[in-house]
């Protein structure tokens, strides 16, 4: 069944490389070290690796079924497959503002992340004193106008990617980038690795404290597997109907999983290390990319600066491929017969840096941080919005639907490749997993969260 837009990726290894470009981004590299650190290690690590592989990697393969059974993007792809329940595009909707809502944080965040390779590039970085960093981090992310310069330039390169199209756009580009990214990763992990003390880095990230581990704790692993593998926002709907006919959905999913829990751990590995080395603070949140590592970075003397453009470059480079997919979603959404590809992109582009200047100007001391939504600045309401509650419940209803209400042949139909593959996992995965231990596990967490909160 071919897509609306008549487009899709040329082969396997080109979705595989698009989908592990989506899934390796921010939430990898910027977020994952510092939670990971925050509840526990080890012990985060554990209950991390359960939701990946259970939940997420589930949620992957499911909305890969859903998107290549139909062809269609979210909102149109559940009422085709039950015709007589149309409800169910809620579910499609919900995902898709989950995924306009990230966007445009993470437009925002990209935009630090340029700034800052940027600085790291032309030596602004290493002539600020030691104890200048956090000051200024706070003044370029509180002014008016720098920041949104850096967020038009990043949103203007995803949304040249996406008009070229999902072949020679998003699928080239994802094949290009995601070499270059794992190769600046494995490059910062050798360098760090070989600084005295990297080994109470180690220590830090990979020992269990499970005294560090709470309900929060299990919460925010939730929701870091389904943010870091973009499940529960429809973006691998959109994805899954780009996919070959001749695609092994399984052989993909735990390659993208695999793919995306290893530089997870690997950014910890490039991260906490050299924090430790030079006698840093580990647990500087989400400060520690901007205003702990810079200073790292210049306590290593000239090969510091090396060190500093690469891992700004390496964020940027996973910044870019994740944002490519959140738009390509929206996109896909919005264009058809009577809206092209093109203006599709533009639109939504415009539409979603109007929220991103929004969230921009309501950070830290911004010129609107004075307005409060839920007790909490608009940037960090959004944070909270789409890291912890939007994509779990989203994610509960999607898997709901696959267990309980597709058609159990068309599921099969897809996993098999239409008979041509064996399918002897398909009773543990459906049966098993599918239809009680994700939704479940996804409940009791939601309910906990609820209950913390």
């Amino acid at each position: 069944m071919a897509t609306k837009t008549g487009e899709g990726f040329s082969s396997s290894f080109g979705a595989i490389m698009a989908a592990a470009g989506s899934a390796v981004g921010l939430g990898n590299i910027w977020r994952f070290p510092y939670i990971c650190g925050k509840y526990g290690g080890g012990a985060f690590l554990i209950v991390y690796v359960f939701f990946v592989f259970f939940i997420g990697m589930i949620l992957m393969m499911s909305e890969f079924v859903i998107g290549r059974r139909t062809g269609e993007d979210p909102v149109k792809a559940y009422p085709k497959l039950r015709p007589h329940r149309p409800g169910w595009r809620y579910v499609g909707l919900i995902g898709l503002v989950t995924c306009f809502l990230i966007l445009a944080i993470y437009l925002v965040i990209s935009g630090w992340t340029l700034n800052y390779f940027f600085e790291s590039l032309v030596g602004t970085l290493s002539t600020i004193p030691d104890d200048g960093f956090g000051a200024h981090f706070n003044q370029f992310a509180s002014s008016p106008l720098r920041p949104m310069i850096f967020i038009a330039v990043f949103l203007l390169l995803t949304t040249c990617v996406i008009v070229a199209g999902v072949e020679k756009g998003v699928e080239r580009v994802s094949k290009l980038l995601m070499p270059i990214l794992v190769v600046l990763l494995v490059f910062l992990c050798i360098r760090s690795l070989t600084l005295d003390g990297a080994a109470a880095g180690l220590s830090y990230l990979f020992s269990p404290d499970f005294s560090k581990l709470s309900g929060e704790g299990i919460l925010a692993a939730l929701g870091q597997a389904l943010f870091s593998l973009s499940v529960g926002m429809g973006v691998m709907i959109v994805y899954g109907s780009y996919l070959p006919k001749d695609d092994n959905i399984l052989k993909s999913s735990i390659w993208i999983t695999v793919c995306d829990f290893a530089i997870a751990v690997l950014s910890g590995v490039a991260i906490f290390p050299a924090v430790f080395a030079c006698g840093q603070d580990p647990t500087g949140g989400p400060g520690l990319v901007y205003q702990v590592l810079p200073l790292v970075f210049n306590t290593m003397g000239p090969v510091g600066r090396i060190f500093s453009v690469a891992f700004f470059l390496l964020l940027s480079l996973a910044a870019l491929t994740s944002a490519i997919s959140l738009l390509e979603a929206l996109t896909q959404w919005v264009s058809g017969e009577k809206i092209k590809r093109t203006p599709s992109a533009i639109i939504m582009s415009l539409m979603v840096i109007v929220l991103a200047i929004a969230a921009s100007f309501s950070f830290g001391e911004g010129i609107w941080s004075g307005i409060k939504i839920a007790g909490m600045q608009f940037f960090d309401f959004l944070d909270k919005l789409t890291g912890t509650i939007l994509p779990p419940v989203c994610a509960l209803l999607t898997i709901i639907f696959f267990g309980w209400f597709m058609k159990k042949d068309d599921i099969m139909d897809e996993l098999s490749n239409h008979g041509m593959l064996k399918t002897s996992y398909f009773k543990v995965f459906y049966y098993i997993l599918a239809r009680f231990v994700a939704p479940l596990a996804l409940l009791i967490v939601l309910i906990a969260g609820i209950i913390n909160n």
